[in-house]
């Protein structure tokens, strides 16, 4: 099964825990395939927010099967759901629990830092 990888270590919240940041300051990842194309372009940069209240059709990145995962969150009947945007991807569209959500991604950028080409996501 393809996953949008991000580029972070699988420990990245004992990380984020040992540092002199707070385990719920926004950190940065990139993205590193196409599954959440065309809003979210492979190479993008993307600021995750461990602390942002989430909704339906927000982003998020979730741990799923002893890793993390970067998909669009839908609520139906109080269930909650991961699923990519491309639509090559749909397959993968799963029911996870609330607890596997780690953060909303509240931003990205291109992975040239461009200030114009940022995008936010409230």
């Amino acid at each position: 099964m393809s996953q949008t990888k991000v580029d972070f270590t699988p420990d990245i919240k004992k990380d984020l825990m040992e540092s002199s940041c707070s385990g719920t300051e926004p950190f940065a990842l990139q993205v590193l395939d196409d599954s959440m194309e065309p809003e979210f372009k492979k190479g993008c940069i993307i600021i995750i927010d461990a602390s942002a209240m989430v909704e339906h059709e927000c982003y998020v990145m979730a741990s799923v099967e002893n890793g993390y995962i970067f998909r669009q969150l839908l609520i139906e009947d109080d269930r909650y759901y991961i699923a990519p945007l491309n639509e090559a991807y749909m397959h993968e569209k799963r029911e996870i629990s609330f607890e596997a959500l780690e953060g909303r991604i509240v931003q990205q950028a291109s992975p040239k830092g461009k200030r114009s080409e940022r995008k936010r996501y409230d």
